[in-house]
């Protein structure tokens, strides 16, 4: 099941959602090919951009919101998804989509996430997870495999990676894709087809760091190791055949949808909107007007 966002009778194209901001990314980060597909995919739904909200955390991918026409709010790190949340339940209306990296989401923010999903408010989560800490000069981040040697890490990690695949699974994620930004095209629908899910929607996205990321992540090795789900014939529907694909996290390259429920539940803002009409309902209603004085009718109090 999908939900249709309701078109302007204005057309938009790319350039409608992109900022006079220019981006500050390393040359050749795969940011510049993930906030290209956010464009793409916009453009597509057709929203205008007064109409969708884009709220970050603090790295390195959290500055593309500033790289947008739309509403943006770039917040402490961590802190994304709480305030994205309060935004959706003040002006459900609103497109709001949130934007991370690995160390943001699933470090300091780990503990975020499994809550917005069991909440499940009408939200795109999309991660920009290259194993490692770009922004502070390449420090080891939960998804870095273990082994993995750092200027901060010299004799390599001994901890085994998070899985946000997994974890989102598990956590009950109705909607969980992954992409790669060497795959424009898919990484544009797919992050459309997020958007368009009536529920949480979480896309990890494998976007490489050019400077401080291992050679076999890069935007070059991509095309070569990425294999497409639905190629493969994956049922998306099948979540416990995703949460199988979702183990090899780390060692095959999966890309598209992993899971889509296909009968969504209610979400969160449209639980808040029934639950207001119902104790609207109950309010009893004032039968005589009070004066200033506190007594019916202008009278004099009883007794």
């Amino acid at each position: 099941m999908s939900v249709e966002c309701p078109l302007s009778p204005e057309v938009f194209t790319a350039k409608d959602y992109r900022s006079s901001l220019k981006p500050i990314w390393c040359p050749g980060c795969g940011d510049y090919g993930v906030v290209t597909a956010i464009y793409r995919a916009l453009t597509a739904l057709g929203r205008p951009p007064h109409e969708i909200a884009f709220i970050s955390g603090i790295g390195c991918s959290s500055r593309i919101p500033g790289y947008t026409t739309a509403y943006g709010f770039n917040t402490v790190h961590g802190r994304a998804l709480p305030i994205a949340q309060g935004i959706k339940m003040a002006n459900p209306d609103l497109l709001v989509l949130v934007a991370g990296g690995d160390g943001d989401g699933f470090s300091i923010g780990g503990g975020h996430v499994p809550h917005a999903i069991r909440r499940n408010l009408d939200l795109t989560y999309l991660v920009m997870d290259n194993q490692v800490y770009g922004l502070t000069k390449g420090q080891l981040s939960p998804t870095s495999p273990r082994g993995t040697k750092t200027a901060s890490s010299l004799h390599g990690s001994m901890e085994d990676p998070v899985n946000p695949l997994l974890y989102a699974l598990a956590y009950g994620a109705g909607f969980v894709a992954q992409g790669v930004p060497a795959d424009m095209e898919g990484l544009a629908k797919m992050i459309e087809e997020a958007i368009r899910y009536p529920g949480f929607a979480f896309v990890n996205i494998q976007s490489p760091c050019i400077t401080y990321g291992e050679p076999e992540t890069q935007l070059k090795t991509q095309k070569n190791r990425m294999r497409k789900l639905a190629a493969e014939g994956h049922d998306v529907t099948n979540r416990i055949r995703a949460m199988e694909l979702a183990q090899e996290y780390g060692r095959t390259l999966y890309t598209g949808v992993f899971y889509r429920n296909p009968a969504p539940p209610p979400t969160y803002e449209s639980l808040i909107r029934e639950r207001q009409r119902e104790l609207q309902d109950k309010t009893p209603a004032l039968e005589e007007p009070l004066d200033s004085n506190g007594t019916e009718n202008g009278g004099l109090p009883a007794g």
